[in-house]
């Protein structure tokens, strides 16, 4: 009895590991108010403390290419509509980029915030190539400046945009 649970454990084992542990290329859409589509992947969790957590991934127009970020805690709507602030990106390159910010959006009953940074296109290539260390967001609260070291999915962002370049090249 015992090798047979010795041998489904290790047989399970091994199936977990040829699995992926989330979806990186189940594109989903969002029509937004404003009448613009954006298109996406499952936000996936990046840090997780007892006081706070970091979700986000990869949004795109189709045209431009965005990283979105889902702090918590999070400022209320009046405060939160304040975050303009760039944000910081270290990637495994030990290169620091600046993203622009594009948008805060308050989704599901304003249960989530979400930000969005503007990935220029010429760091497109460093982003597909190296996975993120941290991000540093000023989110106007008494904890100043946050940093967020990914501890969890690092290569998630990364993955999630080769999935919608590869997407785009084969529908061109």
């Amino acid at each position: 009895m015992k090798a047979i649970i010795i041998k489904c454990a290790v047989a399970l084992g091994l199936l977990s590991f040829s699995l992926p542990a989330f979806s990186q290329c189940d594109i989903h859409h969002r029509l937004y108010p404003d009448g613009s589509m954006f298109y996406f992947i499952e936000p996936v969790n990046f840090y997780w403390t007892k006081s706070k957590d970091l979700q986000g991934g990869i949004e795109t127009d189709k045209e431009n290419y965005y990283l979105e970020l889902q702090p918590s805690p999070f400022p209320e709507k009046p405060e939160g509509k304040k975050l303009k602030d760039d944000l910081d990106v270290k990637l495994a390159n030990d290169s620091v980029y600046r993203l622009e910010h594009f948008d805060t959006r308050y989704l599901d009953n304003d249960t989530t915030m979400q930000l969005l940074y503007l990935i220029d296109k010429e760091k497109l290539k460093d982003f597909l190539n190296f996975d993120v260390v941290s991000v540093k967001m000023n989110l106007l609260d008494s904890a100043g400046i946050r940093t967020y070291v990914f501890k969890l999915h690092k290569s998630a962002l990364r993955e999630q945009l080769s999935c919608f370049l590869n997407e785009k090249e084969k529908k061109e």
